[in-house]
């Protein structure tokens, strides 16, 4: 008997997708979800580590140009008003409301330092969700990935005892596939959670960081203008 369940357990196909194809609809449904989940998660994170590395060597190379001596007039006028960098759009938000706080007379309307601050913070808000948007898909994947899958291995169980009570059989050939296609969908969740929160954490710092710098720079930038200002 032993053998002939053996033999019968060994006919079976534990691949993933040979678990897949023999799994319930819910549990199906489930795996697919799970799947896109994971491959929109990658996306983003390559996209992001793309992005910020991009970000940090423009910013660099900007930080070059901007404390190299050139005349900041003459940086704006290089750059144009709606630059591609982010730092550069920083420093072009701020020399706008710069020029027009200038009368025609060359003297300047009152209250220009706090416009110039107000107009790079609003272009420092704009980066930050430049900068930030997707993460929040890399946390909800990642905290509601494994619920998902567990969801799916509940039922994948479910199913699993309902066919056993059918069959009024115990044998590993009638138990082992129903719970192997179960705990699959516990393991895609895994799959698909895993990095995602990992490199939400990293990607998070990683933004931190890169917008700490842009804060950095806005805030010296806005203390030469106000010793123009002064003078």
């Amino acid at each position: 008997m032993e053998a002939e369940t053996l033999a019968l357990a060994q006919e079976i196909d534990f691949s993933m997708w040979g678990l897949f194809a023999r799994a319930t609809f819910t549990v199906k449904l489930v795996m697919l979800l799970l799947t896109a989940a994971s491959i929109w998660s990658w996306a983003i994170i390559v996209q992001k580590l793309i992005n910020y590395r991009q970000a940090r060597r423009r910013a660099a190379l900007f930080d070059q140009a901007f404390w190299s001596g050139e005349p900041l007039d003459g940086l704006f006028d290089q750059l144009g008003p709606e630059p591609s960098g982010h730092s550069e759009r920083i420093f072009a938000a701020g020399m706008a409301e710069w020029r027009r706080s200038h009368r025609s007379d060359g003297g300047l309307i009152p209250g220009a330092q706090a416009r110039i601050d107000r107009s790079m913070d609003v272009a420092i808000a704009k980066e930050t969700e430049d900068l930030q948007r997707g993460l929040s898909v890399l946390a909800t994947v990642g905290s509601t990935a494994p619920f998902v899958g567990l969801f799916g291995t509940v039922w994948g169980i479910m199913t699993a005892f309902i066919e056993i009570a059918q069959q009024q059989s115990t044998n590993l050939a009638v138990v082992a596939p129903g719970i192997a296609e179960a705990l699959l969908a516990t393991g895609l969740g895994l799959l698909a959670a895993i990095p995602a929160v990992v490199f939400y954490n990293k990607l998070s710092a990683d933004s931190d960081r890169i917008l700490g710098g842009y804060e950095a720079f806005a805030d010296e930038f806005a203390t030469i203008l106000s010793r123009q200002l002064d003078s």
